[in-house]
């Protein structure tokens, strides 16, 4: 029986997991849940996984969530979200928190030796200089949770990486792969939401619309797989179909496919290095009829082009990126910018950063704050404008 805590768990991959385990209580108990204020649904998840602690990121709804008569301690704040991270009797913790502010629990989990099942890609796009050593020397071990880094953990099995040439991400190209770059200018967040193949939340949907996610899992990859950024290629497949592949110095290509269902990854992660049957819907090929590839355009992408350049300048620009990003998509779900202001928020915030060396948590999160404030600032410009 695997014991696991689940931050994020009102989410899109929390609630994937937990149906995951809803199917498999035989292998695994929830031990901790954590949210950010979506406060029924955690409470109908408490009541019918019956964690030992669970946690609310926002003080208000804590409140709220504590005034119910549920059978847990309910704690709130980063303190909280780290108490659930770090719990005792966990086994594995469930990375799921989107954005920033899932690097400290993350990094605190590692700390106390917790297996991480990682869908957080901020923890290691703002501080995989960190991550990465405090795992090896704790004897942790990062298991891969979005499909694209599944399917490359899975496909190099252990693998001698001097026999790698390059792993390709793949990426649907989102619901604009078909617009030209001038008719993005009409975009509205309405119509970033609406994802061809996957069903998200909103700040990794716009992600997927831009293809800073894509940028983001590149950054991710280079230090899950212990690559340079010039070994990570990115190609777009509106099928989503296969989820990334491994070059290999001989010429040949392994290949990962599946439905794009993200209970696939996630059990895999959860039971590594054993698999269990009816995780996900068998593959119908025939059904799929045919694959299909291309290169992105990255004057029509230029967010995935950004993130190729941070992870090279290295240091805090990767976490500049990130943290300039979040309030970019924020502030263009709120129609305060267009979306092709996105990209350009994100550009200007890194070309007034001065790189510094990640040599600690303080060091990353102070360089984000410093970036997101500048990101508002840059907002505030264009809206004069």
């Amino acid at each position: 029986m695997k014991r696991i805590s689940i931050l994020g768990s009102t989410g899109s991959i929390g609630k994937n997991t937990l149906e995951v385990v809803r199917g498999r209580q035989d292998k695994f108990k929830v031990v901790g849940l954590a949210a950010r204020n979506n406060i029924d649904l955690l409470e109908s998840q408490i009541r019918e996984f019956k964690p030992e602690i669970a946690a609310v990121f926002d003080e208000d709804a804590a409140a709220s969530v504590r005034k119910k008569d549920l059978p847990v301690e309910i704690f709130s704040g980063e303190q909280g979200l780290v108490r659930a991270a770090t719990i005792e009797n966990a086994d594995m913790v469930v990375s799921a928190i989107v954005g920033s502010a899932g690097l400290v629990p993350t990094y605190e989990a590692i700390k106390a030796g917790k297996d991480i099942a990682l869908a957080t890609k901020e923890a290691l796009v703002m501080a995989g200089g960190i991550i990465i050593p405090l795992a090896a020397g704790r004897g942790v071990r990062i298991i891969p949770v979005d499909s694209e880094h599944s399917a490359v953990f899975q496909c190099l099995n252990g693998r001698d990486m001097d026999e790698i040439r390059k792993i390709v991400l793949t990426a649907s190209g989102g619901p604009f792969l078909r617009k030209s770059i001038s008719e993005l200018d009409a975009v509205t967040p309405e119509d970033a939401l609406k994802h061809p193949t996957w069903d998200m939340g909103k700040k990794i949907s716009i992600d997927s619309a831009t293809l800073m996610n894509k940028g983001l899992e590149v950054i991710e990859a280079c230090w899950l797989f212990n690559l340079p950024p010039e070994k990570v290629e990115v190609v777009l497949h509106p099928q989503s179909i296969i989820h990334s592949m491994v070059r290999f110095i001989d010429g040949s290509v392994i290949a990962h496919m599946s439905v794009p269902d993200m209970k696939g990854p996630i059990s895999y992660a959860l039971s590594f290095p054993e698999r269990f049957s009816g995780a996900m819907p068998p593959l119908d090929l025939a059904g799929v009829g045919k694959l299909t590839f291309e290169e992105p355009d990255m004057g029509k992408y230029p967010a995935l082009a950004l993130a190729y350049e941070a992870i090279r300048a290295g240091g805090t620009m990767p976490c500049v990126l990130n943290a300039a990003n979040e309030v970019a998509v924020e502030a263009f779900l709120d129609r305060k910018i267009s979306f092709r202001a996105i990209s350009l928020v994100v550009s200007r915030a890194m070309e007034a950063h001065n790189v510094l060396k990640t040599d600690s948590i303080d060091t990353v999160i102070k360089a984000s704050d410093l970036a997101k404030e500048k990101a508002k600032e840059i907002i505030d410009e264009l809206r004069v404008m």
